[in-house]
């Protein structure tokens, strides 16, 4: 069951690491274990439930050791399943498009999937065993670099915080579940993993416990809407990527090119190729339809999960049906918002 206060899960290990999480190797054994979400086990660590060998292990000691933020980074934040893909498509689009005109037909787009072409600060070399070779991979990029994470807020390194350029974009948690749900599914063959058996029913229950990969996803949200409340200039929650400074005909051309049925459609994203994580490239695209977990979930199960996120953020000042029917700046598919 969801617990009814935001503090009444433990944050273990929140204040036990390092700036440098050089002693990661020694605390990762001795915090909280879930081996029941796959594909990875997780770990229980400041609050959130993160992937053992990939992130904690390698991934964040990597990231704190040795990442070194440029002035014009642009960080693409999110919790998994929220639409990072189409995102990271779209913000390569807009920062890349003098180098790569979106109607040019040799667009890295049209032949890369997107988490190829932008680097995720935690994963990545360290998801392949190259903890030594993460910083230098990011370093190599040319400014403006984009990168992405699914690290929480209070995990990123205060370098990362002090640049203060982060774009984060979130999703109804009925969604974000049931394409958690259907990527396991999808993508969990390429790590070695045998998810046939991992209902939806079971899947519903770690994520209202926030036993999920990256989970609790309401807390993952919290922090970064709670730092964004706390900027000076706050810009929206879900930002519209494509800035006034983009010629309208380049925001045309922008939109087409990283349209999902486009994206699904090139040859790099078919059934069949992998992308450099051995993960299902077509396993990163599905819908983008606001709304469809009613095509997977029933009605009652819907309203669990609204109840565990109302239980959850009570008294916390945020809610995603606020958020979700404010009139904010959203991204849009092309379709749905």
């Amino acid at each position: 069951m969801a617990s009814s206060s935001r503090e009444d899960e433990p944050r273990e290990g929140a204040s036990a690491a390092a700036p440098t999480y050089a002693g990661m190797a020694d605390l990762v054994p001795a915090l909280p274990l879930e081996t029941r979400c796959p594909p990875f086990a997780l770990r229980q660590y400041g609050g959130f439930r993160l992937p053992e060998a990939a992130v904690l292990l390698r991934g964040m000691p990597a990231l704190h050791a040795g990442f070194a933020p440029r002035p014009d980074d642009v960080l693409l934040a999110s919790f998994p399943k929220s639409g990072t893909t189409w995102l990271m498509a779209l913000a390569f689009a807009t920062a890349h498009r003098a180098a790569h005109p979106p109607s040019s037909g040799d667009h890295p787009l049209r032949r890369t999937n997107p988490h190829d072409l932008l680097k995720f600060l935690e994963v990545g070399a360290a998801l392949a065993g190259r903890t030594d070779a993460t910083a230098a991979e990011l370093e190599a990029l040319p400014s403006p670099r984009v990168l992405a994470t699914h690290l929480p807020y209070s995990l990123l390194p205060p370098s990362v915080l002090a640049a203060n350029r982060i774009v984060y974009v979130c999703r109804d948690p009925k969604d974000v579940l049931v394409s958690s749900w259907l990527f396991t599914r999808g993508a969990s063959a390429g790590v070695g993993v045998d998810t046939e058996s991992f209902s939806l029913s079971e899947a519903l229950e770690l994520f209202r416990e926030g036993r999920c990969f990256y989970g609790p996803q309401w807390r993952h949200v919290l922090e970064y809407w709670e730092a964004r409340a706390a900027a000076p200039r706050a810009p929206p929650l879900l930002p519209v990527c494509c800035s006034s400074q983009v010629a309208g005909r380049v925001v045309d051309e922008i939109v087409e090119l990283c349209s999902l049925e486009k994206l699904k459609d090139m040859e790099a994203n078919r059934s069949g190729r992998r992308n450099a994580s051995g993960i299902r490239s077509d396993a990163f695209f599905r819908k983008g339809v606001a709304g469809d977990w009613s095509s997977h979930m029933s009605p009652e199960m819907g309203k669990m999960v609204d109840q565990a996120m109302e239980d959850a953020l009570r008294g916390s000042g945020f809610s995603f049906s606020q958020l979700i029917n404010s009139d904010e700046p959203r991204l849009a598919t092309g379709g749905s918002e």
